[in-house]
């Protein structure tokens, strides 16, 4: 699979309030755009990272299948 690099972030904003967030990164892994955000936060760390992560693999399916959709045309 070739995709952008892309980094989950897990913050705790306020104490018991737990937010995810997608960050494309540059060669050297540091953050240059935000690919997307949680839109409210998980009660727990474990929440927060199990649906950052679904988030992490739908944006990689979606970069992979616009590079193939290039590729083919």
């Amino acid at each position: 699979m070739n995709h952008p690099p892309i980094k989950l972030v897990i913050d705790e904003p306020s104490p018991g309030s737990f937010v995810w967030t997608l960050l494309e990164t540059d060669a050297s892994g540091a953050p240059h755009k935000v690919v997307k955000a949680a839109e409210y936060g998980a009660d727990t760390y474990e929440g927060a990272l199990a649906s950052g992560t679904r988030a992490l693999d739908a944006a990689l399916h979606k970069a992979e299948a616009t590079r193939r959709d290039k590729v083919a045309n």
